[in-house]
Parts: C-alpha cells; sequence; structure tokens
C-alpha cells in the first residue's frame, strides 16, 4: 500500500511559477521510477516528466526547458518546478510511482494558469 501527500498547486498569471511536490510513504521500493502527468479538462492524460532511481530524466517535449523534475530518495518525495506557466499548462497534476512492476497514482493537484 502506498500513500501519498501532495501540495504546491493553485493559481498562477501566466509566466508564472509554481513547485509541486509529491511525498510517497508506505511500502516502498529503493528501486523505482517516479513521475508527474497531467489532466486537462475533457482530455485525456499525459506524460509529463519522469525520473529513474539512477536520475535519469525524461520531459515532453510541451514542458522541456519550462519544468524541472527532482527527487529525495531519502523522502521518497518527488518534485516539479514549473516556469514560464502557460494556460496550456492548466491541468490536474498527477504524481505517478512505477515500482516492482506496479502502477500506483496520487490524488491529484489542481494548477490553473490565468491572468
Amino acid at each position: 500500500q502506498v500513500h501519498w501527500a501532495e501540495s504546491g498547486g493553485g493559481l498562477v498569471q501566466p509566466g508564472g511559477s509554481l513547485r509541486l511536490s509529491c511525498a510517497a510513504s508506505g511500502s516502498i521500493s529503493s528501486i523505482k521510477t517516479m513521475a508527474w502527468y497531467r489532466q486537462a479538462p475533457g482530455k485525456q492524460r499525459e506524460f509529463v516528466a519522469s525520473m529513474l532511481t539512477g536520475g535519469s530524466t525524461n520531459y515532453a517535449d510541451s514542458v522541456k526547458g519550462r519544468f524541472t523534475i527532482s527527487r529525495d530518495n531519502a523522502k521518497n518525495t518527488v518534485y516539479l518546478q514549473m516556469n514560464s506557466l502557460e494556460p496550456e499548462d492548466t491541468a490536474v497534476y498527477y504524481c505517478n510511482l512505477y515500482q516492482l512492476m506496479r502502477t500506483y497514482w496520487g490524488q491529484g493537484t489542481q494548477v490553473t494558469v490565468s491572468s
């Protein structure tokens, strides 16, 4: 069983920044992938960024150069620093944990980019 504590969502103006964090607790493996996905109204959930245990990262083309994923392995926490936010980034952001061939999802946090 995995439990989540998410924070950092909210309303921000275009061009602004937000930092999301997501802490996992429970049965957490030392070998895992942690990631962020998002789902905009009326659209399918899409990949945003991921970080493997060794530290390698991967980003969706739409966020490259603007978003940065990081993690604190000791705290089982993943972060998403979002800069130069655009209205198109408005969505519910979900943290994701993949370990031991199972996938776990956080409950989601709303990010709204609007003037």
